[in-house]
């Protein structure tokens, strides 16, 4: 006898309390049913079940086995949909959420690309700096940036994103470069949504609330006033990245550098990814990194 035999017709026979209902769920025949569960009893050498004419009831070693049997039931039934899922062409409706910057540079390109890629599906795109919440707000996926929070929601780690300390070249040359993050209480120092720094101190992070000389809710006008030559910003590499390279900014306290977080991409938790879903993610993912 296989290990396994009985197992699905004493799940389904204990569920439906009724040998004619299991049978009908399984598509077999009740003497089938029977016979697999008086197998599985006789394998382990303990009664499951009461039988009588009108009704099924379990033993107590049956209600000790039944849970273990229904994970294993339900484990089986999960592994063949996933390898169904794999061959599904994914269609219908996605609604996704990101940061408006964020997503309008990076996520908005790719997603039409996708689009292409599989025209089956559609696409529901809000961009908004608020932290929507998903399960209200019937979202498939959030795009967010940095450090998590929300315990009710799974994450994927999509890429990485590195902040710098950015000046111009005419603040360094009028106020000096800060050395390290002491010398920050001397410098026009700009804030943004989060009003504190963090930094890299040999093993372990130092937080710094620096006095804001700007602060504003928007990294394109903290860039914009870095660029020329109001103070300094702490913004993330895809606000800077061309103006580094041009020269327009230069960074400072590089050594103190804070470790990169994350791009993720967030799903309520007691939701199973669908192919369309799943397909979207990779998709990004690889595109991103």
């Amino acid at each position: 006898m296989k290990p396994w035999q009985g197992i699905s017709e004493f799940a389904a026979v204990a569920e439906q309390q009724s040998f004619t209902a299991a049978a009908r769920q399984l598509r077999l025949s009740v003497a089938q049913v029977s016979r697999n569960i008086a197998a599985l009893e006789h394998r382990l050498q303990m009664q499951l079940l009461y039988r009588s004419t009108r009704s099924v009831s379990l033993t107590e070693e049956g209600k000790l086995y039944l849970p273990h049997c229904q994970h294993l039931v339900a484990s089986l039934r999960d592994a063949d949909q996933a390898i169904q899922q794999r061959t599904q062409q994914p269609q219908g409706l996605i609604r996704i959420t990101a940061p408006v910057y964020y997503g309008e540079r990076f996520i908005a390109p790719l997603l039409n690309d996708f689009l292409h890629i599989y025209p089956e599906c559609r696409l529901d795109f809000q961009l908004t700096n608020e932290q929507v919440d998903l399960i209200e707000g019937s979202y498939d996926v959030a795009i967010r940036l940095g450090q998590l929070g929300n315990p009710r929601l799974r994450a994927r780690k999509l890429g990485s994103r590195r902040h710098f300390v950015v000046g111009s070249p005419a603040y360094f040359e009028e106020f000096g470069r800060p050395q390290d993050i002491n010398a920050l209480d001397a410098h026009r120092c700009f804030t943004g949504t989060v009003r504190q720094w963090r930094f890299q101190v040999e093993d372990k992070l130092e937080t710094v609330r620096p006095e804001s000389y700007l602060h504003c809710n928007n990294g394109l006008a903290l860039r914009d006033a870095a660029m020329k030559g109001l103070g300094l910003a702490m913004l993330p590499d895809y606000y800077v990245m061309d103006s580094l390279a041009n020269g327009q900014l230069e960074e400072v306290l590089a050594d103190y550098r804070q470790p990169d977080d994350g791009i993720w991409a967030l799903y309520p938790e007691n939701r199973q990814v669908i192919p369309k879903v799943r397909v979207l993610l990779d998709y990004l993912s690889e595109n991103l990194r």
